[in-house]
């Protein structure tokens, strides 16, 4: 009711073996997956949560100093910067990962 779901069932991107193939609308789909046979579990890149600023500068968060003057006093405040940021993009592992959903047990205690 209301949800849509996948009409292949058991199909696993790292295993070579794939669902009902007796069905006419799963041949297309697991046509598809055939070439996804020689995926790989591990993980070289990832999205970066880092950002550049204007300066070149790069961190997860960028603020800046504002003095600002209430009742006569001084105060400081930091404000964060949003504006004119740039992502850094894909980054490079330098250890491969283990995907997340690899179904293999690999420590049990």
């Amino acid at each position: 009711m209301g949800g849509s779901g996948s009409k292949v069932k058991g199909v696993w991107p790292f295993s070579g073996s794939g669902g009902d193939s007796g069905n006419e609308g799963n041949e297309q789909t697991l046509a598809r997956l055939k070439g996804s046979k020689n995926a790989t579990p591990f993980v070289f890149t990832r999205r970066s949560s880092l950002y550049y600023d204007e300066d070149g500068d790069l961190a997860h968060e960028f603020y800046e100093e504002t003095v600002v003057t209430k009742n006569g006093r001084k105060k400081s405040k930091l404000r964060r910067i949003q504006k004119n940021l740039i992502p850094q993009g894909i980054v490079k592992l330098d250890h491969p990962c283990i995907h997340v959903d690899f179904p293999i047990v690999l420590c049990e205690v």
